[in-house]
């Protein structure tokens, strides 16, 4: 069975999709590994947790590395919105359908 989308559905769905992938590798290639290069080079970190967490939170890295990520999350959360928007949005009745339906419309007024 071929399914048969308008244009604007095809690239709303293409827009969608991108952004999620755009959020996804993004957040595994910065904040994730970010995270665990910090917490995950030391077995026993557990054993450190407030002198390393104060370490971390002060590190110029995550700094960076935290409003770029904002921000190409808030870009690809805005992508996502459109895309979905484009998908789902029904097409637009043509002007010559609603000039008709004026006319008939008229018509019946005009006979009643």
């Amino acid at each position: 069975m071929v399914i048969i989308m308008a244009k604007d559905k095809i690239i709303g769905f293409i827009v969608m999709i991108l952004g999620i992938l755009i959020a996804i590798v993004y957040t595994m290639g910065s904040v994730i590994d970010l995270w665990f290069s910090t917490w995950g080079g030391d077995p026993l970190w557990a054993h450190n947790v407030f002198g390393e967490f104060i370490g971390s939170i002060l590190s110029w890295e995550l700094f960076v590395v935290l409003p770029l990520w904002l921000i190409v999350i808030l870009i690809s959360i805005i992508a996502i919105w459109i895309g979905y928007s484009m998908l789902t949005t029904p097409a637009p009745v043509p002007l010559e359908e609603l000039e008709e339906e004026l006319a008939a419309e008229e018509e019946a007024e005009e006979t009643s």
